[in-house]
Formats: structure tokens, C-alpha cells, sequence
């Protein structure tokens, strides 16, 4: 199922098979190439991009040397529906930011900025020539997760409560809760029912 799906976006990424109605806009934000694919009506892009934008600044103003990392390490940044708020595709070398995360106005941008972050640290793993087949998945979870909590304890308390809160829970987890297994097909299910309640 999660070969099919990153195929899926994959294609998507490269202006194939994509949704009818959403397609394919390049932007540019901070010296990165973003791909958005807006499948949501009721979501408007440029509000998307703000936000997007908005937690780049704060990677840029509190850990100035991942932003940087990012810029190396990335291709482009997709922002698409997908069934978790993030990922990195290694072969494409994308990290994902979904939609409806970015979307959110009940949080700030900064919990935005630090799973950013962390699909970096996914890429910065790739990119030092760590073989995929040997890593060891917690271990690598650990690693962005304490990345997220440094970024926290870097921004203003105000930002920064909630992404230390998160990287603090996540980092007291067993190995088989701090890098679980997914069932991308009840992932996927969800994602479509809450399309449709959408309008979508």
C-alpha cells in the first residue's frame, strides 16, 4: 500500500495522474521551489503559501543552520492532501507538508516550522549516505524528535510550549511507538471522509 501511495504522489509531484480540478502551482519561498497541489476549494492556496512562508522565517530566525540544511538537502517541498501532516520521500528527495496542516489557524506556525524540520533531519540522515535498509527507525525518530525539542527551546515560550510538549511525549515512547507502523490504507480512508465532509 505505501509503495502505491508514494507512487501515486510521486506522479502527482511530477504533474501526472494528478486530482481532477488541482492542479500543479510552482511557487518560490525562500530560496526553495514549492509545489502546491490544492485539491481542497474550500482551503485557499495563498493562505497555504503565508503559513508555509511564516514557518520558514522561524526556521530561519532560530535555527538559521537547518534552514540551510534544508536548502542542500531538498529538491522542492510539495504541499498536497496526504494522510500525516509530513514526510520525506528520499528518491524524490521532497519533504511533504500536507494541506489541511498548513491550513490550520488554531495553531501556530511554529509546530508547522518543526515538523519541517524534522522531515529534514530524515533528509540530512539520507543525504550523509545512511542505508535505508540498515537504520534503525526509532533511533532516526529519536533524532528529529530532539531536533524538534532544541528548535521549541529556541523560540519564544509562547511559540515554542507546544513543540517541546509534543517532541517531549513522542521522545518517553517505547521504540514501537515513537516509529510505528502505519495502515496507510485507514490513513487514506480517514483522509477521504474528511474530504467529503469538506464538500470536497
Amino acid at each position: 500500500m505505501i509503495r502505491r501511495m508514494v507512487a501515486d504522489l510521486a506522479a502527482r509531484l511530477a504533474g501526472h495522474g494528478a486530482e481532477q480540478g488541482a492542479d500543479v502551482e510552482v511557487h518560490a519561498l525562500r530560496g526553495f521551489r514549492v509545489e502546491v497541489q490544492n485539491s481542497r476549494p474550500d482551503i485557499a492556496t495563498h493562505d497555504v503559501l503565508a503559513r508555509l512562508d511564516e514557518s520558514l522565517a522561524l526556521i530561519e530566525r532560530y535555527a538559521p543552520w537547518r534552514l540551510r540544511h534544508l536548502r542542500r538537502d531538498l529538491r522542492h517541498i510539495a504541499v498536497v492532501r496526504f494522510p500525516c501532516r509530513g514526510a520525506y520521500f528520499p528518491d524524490e528527495r521532497v519533504c511533504v507538508t500536507e494541506l489541511t496542516f498548513l491550513a490550520r489557524r488554531d495553531i501556530t506556525a511554529a509546530p508547522v516550522a518543526a515538523s519541517i524540520l524534522h522531515e529534514g533531519v530524515h533528509a540530512r540522515v539520507d543525504r550523509m549516505g545512511v542505508r535505508r535498509d540498515d537504520r534503525d527507525r526509532a533511533r532516526e525518530e529519536r533524532l528529529c524528535r530532539r531536533a524538534e525539542l532544541a528548535f521549541g527551546r529556541a523560540l519564544p515560550p509562547e511559540l515554542g510550549a507546544p513543540v517541546i510538549e509534543r517532541a517531549l511525549a513522542s521522545l518517553a515512547l517505547v521504540d514501537a511507538d515513537v516509529a510505528p507502523a502505519i495502515d496507510w490504507a485507514e490513513a487514506s480512508q480517514r483522509q477521504s471522509a474528511i474530504d467529503r465532509a469538506a464538500g470536497r
